[in-house]
This record gives C-alpha cells, structure tokens and sequence, in this order.
C-alpha cells in the first residue's frame, strides 16, 4: 500500500462512528492500546486503574497524541518529546488530532513489517 492510501484508510477508520463520544473514545483507546501496546497508555476514569476507559497517550517518533474526554468532550493534544522530555504541549481540535495521528501511524507502518500489521489491525 502507498502512504497516501495508508494515511486516508487510518483516518477515515479512527473517525468512524464518533455519534457516542465516551464509547468512540474508549474504542479507539482500546484499539490503539491493543495495537501497540509498547507505545501507548490507557486512561480510566475509576480509581486504582479501573473504571471506563476515558483517553489514551501513544509515542510516536517525536511526539505524544493525548485523546481523553474533559466533561464529556473530547480533548485532543500533542506533546513534542525529546528523549523523553516534554517539551511543547499543544491542544488541537479533534479533526486535526486525527489527521496528524493518522499521518505518525502511516509513517510508523513504513518502518517494519511488524509495526505495519500491527498499525492494520486498527483498521478492523
């Protein structure tokens, strides 16, 4: 698959379904935490780590994608880290957030065959 194809595919499939933003939230959360759980952290909304999943944060290359809910809303920012310290954190508005996501995980899947699979999977 061509990058281009690979970034429209990403996108359109995390924007799916956003009419219930708690459970499109937990969704995707879920799905990026399965999909690469190296790089990624859930957030839960109880205490002592249970609770609905409520945000995710996943590493990738340069920076940090933070997507959680804030009162019911989705609150969606990037963090650029640099050897592990964080240096800028921005918030974007949620389309942004996804298209560069998307874009991160597309180039990421170029990088390995593994990385690559497991970046597909979101797609299902």
């Amino acid at each position: 698959m061509e990058p281009e194809r690979d970034f429209d595919l990403l996108a359109a499939a995390l924007r799916a379904d956003m009419a219930d933003m708690a459970t499109w939230v937990a969704t995707l959360s879920t799905k990026l935490a399965q999909s690469l759980p190296a790089r990624t952290r859930l957030h839960k909304n109880g205490m002592f780590g249970g609770g609905r999943v409520d945000g995710v944060e996943a590493d990738l290359g340069d920076w940090r994608y933070t997507l959680r809910l804030d009162h019911g809303q989705p609150l969606a920012e990037r963090t650029h880290v640099v050897r592990g310290i964080a240096l800028k954190t921005e918030r974007l508005p949620l389309d942004t957030w996804i298209d560069e996501i998307s874009a991160a995980l597309a180039d990421l899947a170029t990088t390995s065959a593994r990385e690559r699979d497991a970046i597909m999977r979101l797609l299902v």
